[in-house]
């Protein structure tokens, strides 16, 4: 099975589960969602201290699951492709 499909569709997941953090931080302030938004490891922080839903523990294992999945799936599909690309041409049949 292709791996760089999957990793584009747990990549949806991620940017879904995101897009769930973001509107609640952007509901609370605009500093804070300014802060989640801009500041690369402030939404973790910001998801497990101050993020109230009440599907949360489904909300974070997806975006941080789905993060992680897409990462190792994008990994080995650009293996997977590089070694297609680096393999030696077939020899011609005269």
């Amino acid at each position: 099975m292709p791996l760089l499909p999957l990793a584009a569709l747990f990549g949806v997941i991620t940017f879904v589960c995101a897009l769930f953090l973001l509107v609640h931080a952007f509901r609370r302030s605009l500093g804070t969602g300014m802060m989640v938004l801009l500041v690369p490891f402030y939404m973790p922080v910001y998801a497990f201290s101050q993020f109230e839903h009440s599907r949360k523990n489904l909300i974070l294992a997806g975006f941080f699951g789905s993060t992680l999945l897409t990462a190792v799936f994008l990994g080995l599909g650009a293996h997977a492709l590089e070694q297609v690309m680096v393999r030696p041409p077939p020899p011609t049949p005269f």
